[in-house]
């Protein structure tokens, strides 16, 4: 992306910084006033929900240009590199495109048909109560987590390792299945039965909407990364960690819901 602005004595474009034809203030202006510093375990994905808010909710009309790299990740305090990875993938859901040149940068694109999948899911989440999904999701998860750091038993740790490794070698159009397989397993050695059943019918729920939005797969590397970590802490016996990882890990994938969903 190219940060680059206009000499104080050229006249900028109308969209532009500065512009008399509506163009915002970055830093003290309406867009930068919803975008708050993100938790570090989970920036990409909760970097990406506030920048689709910011889209969604109009706060920069179509044809007008995002702030600027530099002011962006200032606000939301993440490095360049993984905001670049944010911008990438609204490029490819056809809800921005980057221009070059001396009026360069991220300008956002009319809205004139939706992303793939968004109606479906819209039409899913009519009857599902997502807020209340993906809270109890997080409380049957971290539980299980920690019920299995508690008291594993040999055959557990083996199949615990297995699912995890599935996952590592799982190609893209499979990653999704062998994610839920890891997460099922987790909640079936927890020791409770109601537990892994509950959890099986909120994961039934969790994937019909998980389906409907793009798989990222920076996304995708972030989760397997804290899919190991909570399984190194069960297998290490320490509950507490392996409650917050499991936590952590479930609030990206609620970040990304709530994006593509606001």
């Amino acid at each position: 992306m190219d940060d680059t602005r206009p000499a104080a004595a050229a006249a900028p474009p109308a969209g532009a910084d500065g512009a008399a034809g509506g163009g915002h203030d970055a830093a003290t202006g309406r867009p930068a006033s919803v975008l708050r510093p993100v938790r570090a375990g989970n920036g990409f994905e909760e970097a990406l929900e506030q920048v689709l808010q910011l889209l969604r909710l109009g706060l920069v009309p179509p044809g007008e240009r995002l702030p600027s790299e530099r002011e962006l990740s200032q606000h939301l305090r993440i490095s360049r590199v993984t905001l670049r990875e944010v911008l990438k993938v609204l490029q490819d859901q056809n809800l921005v495109e980057s221009r070059r040149g001396r009026y360069g940068g991220t300008f956002v694109l009319p809205r004139t048909a939706t992303p793939d999948g968004s109606d479906e899911l819209r039409r899913r989440i009519a009857a599902v109560d997502v807020e209340d999904t993906l809270r109890f999701r997080e409380v049957l998860e971290a539980g299980a987590a920690g019920l299995c750091a508690e008291g594993l038993a040999a055959d557990g740790e083996l199949r615990l390792r297995g699912a995890l490794d599935a996952t590592q070698g799982a190609r893209l159009e499979d990653y999704r299945r062998q994610d839920t397989l890891l997460h099922l397993t987790l909640t079936e050695l927890s020791g409770s039965r109601t537990l892994a059943a509950q959890y099986a019918g909120v994961r039934a729920t969790l994937n019909e909407l998980l389906d409907c939005i793009p798989l990222l797969v920076r996304n995708l590397e972030h989760s397997q990364q804290q899919h190991t970590a909570v399984v190194e802490a069960v297998l290490d016996r320490d509950a507490d960690a392996a409650r917050e990882m499991m936590r952590e890990h479930c609030g990206g994938t609620a970040a990304l819901l709530r994006g593509f969903l606001a």
